[in-house]
């Protein structure tokens, strides 16, 4: 049995040891401590807040194997990315350079420092254990937060933004912070990107120059790290694309990871998701179903789990009697569910316009 629940102070050690198991390690999860405590408080004070609209938040859920007794997981939501510290990207852009008495004109892909994402929802500090990845543990625990967002939406913004590591060498060097960010930091990419998570990338930006990087100017691997994801994390990209999310024209300061954005409402997750009251029977007399998301009512208790989509002919979801235990809902209760499986990109298109995205 596999449960998404808020962080708690007992988890810090699992979130010692899942913060060193990220590949790679990740600015927003430092396996530090101290951050990571300060985490944990700031998650159970988010929870526990009367909250009408997106600040300074964070909501920070672990995903429990209750059979094993151990937390497997971990992830984040920043209620709003730049709440505290203006969340800096990279945003591409294209100058036009021209000369009619040489009659030239050439298009150059230029990077700008930009802020824009500071007002966006942040999906962030992801990590799971190596002995469930691959598995469904890996949708549950990435997608849960978008059950949570969806019953509580004046927590959050209405775009949410994930950002995913960038392409690193087999050296473990990031070709995009060699050819620009290490000409201003005399560190490599393994130290920076540990400091601004222990501190803050806001000392990046102060540093790294405010005019545009011309690309022509950057290396050629350099030039080919830009939007490239970590080979980790190919799977969890093309996950999120599913869901509905989509690339924008912002990469990460540090090694041009992609960054990708969603106006919430346009997610699957959010579309297909439909509350049901609940009707508890035994395992045996459970129908074969789809798995789905189910999660309760509660927001310092949320609670998300995989359970079949099985609905009675009066559209009751039934429930084993210890997924609802585990809910923490009596029969009658109503539970959110949303199915676990991500339709088609091309039945689940939208149809709208990136746009400035």
């Amino acid at each position: 049995m596999l449960v998404v629940r808020p962080v708690t102070p007992a988890d810090l050690p699992a979130l010692e040891r899942l913060a060193g198991e990220a590949v790679p390690r990740l600015t927003n999860l430092p396996a530090h401590r101290d951050r990571l405590e300060e985490r944990i408080a700031r998650s159970r004070q988010a929870f526990a807040a009367e909250v009408e609209f997106p600040g300074d938040e964070h909501y920070t859920f672990v995903l429990e194997d209750r059979a094993r007794g151990e937390v497997a997981g971990t992830a984040t939501v920043r209620a709003q990315a730049g709440a505290r510290d203006a969340y800096y990207t990279y945003r591409q852009e294209t100058l036009i350079h021209a000369s009619q008495q040489l009659n030239v004109r050439r298009e150059v892909q230029t990077l700008a420092l930009s802020h824009e994402v500071s007002e966006a929802s942040l999906l962030c500090a992801y990590s799971l254990a190596p002995r469930y990845r691959g598995t469904s543990a890996e949708s549950l625990l990435r997608r849960a937060r978008l059950m949570l967002i969806a019953q509580y939406p004046e927590r959050f913004a209405g775009v949410l933004a994930m950002a995913f590591p960038g392409f690193l060498d087999e050296a473990g060097e990031s070709p995009f912070w060699n050819s620009v960010g290490r000409h201003f930091f005399v560190r490599d990419f393994e130290e920076i990107n540990y400091l601004a998570g222990v501190r803050s990338k806001s000392f990046i930006a102060e540093v790294m120059p405010q005019f545009p990087l011309y690309l022509p100017l950057l290396t050629p691997q350099a030039r080919a790290a830009i939007g490239r994801e970590h080979p980790d994390h190919e799977l969890a990209l093309a996950e999120m694309l599913a869901e509905g999310f989509q690339r924008s024209r912002h990469v990460d300061i540090f090694d041009a990871g992609p960054v990708i954005k969603a106006e919430r409402e346009r997610l699957q997750s959010f579309r297909r998701a439909a509350w049901h009251p609940v009707r508890i029977r035994p395992v045996h007399a459970l129908p074969d179903a789809e798995p789905a998301m189910v999660a309760n009512q509660r927001l310092a208790d949320f609670r998300c789990v995989v359970a079949r989509y099985a609905l009675s002919p009066t559209g009751q979801l039934m429930l084993s009697e210890e997924h609802a235990a585990v809910l923490g809902v009596e029969e009658g209760r109503a539970v959110l569910a949303a199915p676990l499986a991500l339709a088609d990109a091309e039945s689940a298109d939208p149809g709208y316009d990136e746009g400035e995205l």
